[in-house]
């Protein structure tokens, strides 16, 4: 098949869960079929990151969209009555540059991930799949909370627009996938719109165990300027781990991850280290004896967690990140709720070596048997070439997808 991949953001580097998702689809698809991507932009992409992406790809498009064009575009939307994250990742000349692009590649079936992309494929005749990845209108809701004033308004203005936007993406698209079941229920849809379950994956040979000597007690890591990342860190320093440091005072915590916000770097003390970006995050990992992802807030699954677990490095984590994750309490991780449940499980890991050395030989056993990059990529290529064999052309024209 010639598949058209539309992304809302260019695929490498790796340091964005969208990003990851999208770099390790296109790579197990391009084994059997010729892929085309097409990627927006909002800064320069380096030769050296194209010539990644060229390893996998046929051909490639790359719509640059400034800032100062894209946060006209979220103001524009704001005013209409349309999602911002949509405005955000969509330009006219973008638009027009797909439409070229899509003439010129003639692809059998377009796969666009995330809403985000949604207006460049939605008035296409060929068949379209839309990757959900996650439920972002969930993830808003779930970050509205505490909120007020003019940030609770502009939330849940955005909230509402983007579950419009996800009940009209199973409309316009002829099927549709999503990184978990909670995130699919969570999916304003059609009764017969068919969403698939398309897991990440992990890889095995690249995230294994390191010898390397132990430097932390706890680990948490991710992009430091994602906010449920941002709430996580802030979680664990200022409420679990004064909770850690009465038992074990200098119990170590090492906060790991792409370009931490000011409000993440001023908890570096003493006891925490906040590394910010680092060019393999691997070491950070092997170098802590627990890691931890106290998630609160967000939606989708935790590559994080899937990470640690393959490097057999034991878990602690909530029932929010676990909800897509499904691992059993007790028996692949330790979960908790609250500060103290957390830092009851965090002190129980350091504390017993026995629990330890079970949990992560279960887990690395789990992630194993449910989380392949390689099934997700033939389950994909399945579902894309289904929707070429059933496609019918739509006359149908919406005109909310309309400038």
């Amino acid at each position: 098949m010639k598949i058209l991949v539309i992304l809302p953001r260019f695929p490498f580097p790796l340091e964005k869960g969208d990003k990851l998702r999208a770099y390790h689809l296109i790579r197990t698809l391009s084994a059997n079929n010729d892929v085309y991507l097409f990627a927006v932009s909002h800064n320069k992409v380096s030769d050296t990151d194209i010539q990644q992406m060229q390893t996998y790809c046929k051909d490639i498009c790359i719509a640059r969209i400034y800032r100062f064009i894209a946060l006209f575009n979220v103001v524009r939307s704001f005013f209409s009555i349309r999602s911002m994250q949509i405005g955000y990742w969509t330009s006219r000349k973008a638009r027009a540059s797909y439409r070229k692009f899509e003439t010129r590649v003639a692809p059998d079936v377009i796969f666009s991930q995330m809403v985000r992309t949604m207006k460049y494929a939605a008035h296409s005749d060929l068949p379209k799949i839309i990757d959900f990845q996650d439920a972002l209108s969930m993830n808003l809701e779930r970050r509205m909370r505490g909120r007020r004033g003019l940030a609770y308004f502009a939330m849940h203005y955005e909230f509402k627009m983007l579950r419009s936007a996800e009940y009209n993406a199973t409309r316009i698209f002829d099927t549709a996938t999503i990184i978990s079941e909670p995130d699919s229920e969570a999916i304003p849809q059609r009764k017969d719109t068919v969403v698939h379950i398309l897991r990440n994956g992990v890889d095995f040979d690249y995230f294994k165990p390191l010898d390397i000597e132990k430097q932390y007690d706890i680990v948490f890591c991710g992009n430091m300027q994602y906010q449920p990342n941002i709430d996580a860190s802030r979680f664990l320093v200022n409420q679990v781990m004064p909770l850690v440091w009465q038992s074990r005072p200098e119990t170590r915590l090492l906060l790991a991850g792409a370009t931490p916000k000011p409000s993440v770097r001023q908890l570096a003390s003493r006891l925490v280290t906040v590394s910010g970006s680092v060019p393999d995050i691997r070491p950070s990992y092997a170098q802590s004896r627990v890691f931890v992802a106290p998630m609160r807030i967000g939606s989708g699954l935790q590559n994080k967690l899937l990470e640690a677990m393959s490097m057999r490095i034991p878990c602690v984590t909530t029932s929010v990140a676990n909800a897509s994750l499904g691992a059993v309490d007790g028996t692949h991780l330790l979960i908790g709720d609250d500060a103290k449940s957390i830092a009851d499980a965090i002190l129980r890991l350091l504390d017993d070596k026995e629990l330890c050395d079970t949990l992560v030989e279960n887990a690395y056993s789990f992630v194993r048997s449910n989380f392949s990059w390689e099934s997700a990529g033939r389950q994909l290529e399945q579902i894309l070439s289904v929707a070429v064999s059933s496609h019918h052309q739509s006359t149908q024209v919406y005109d909310e997808f309309e400038d």
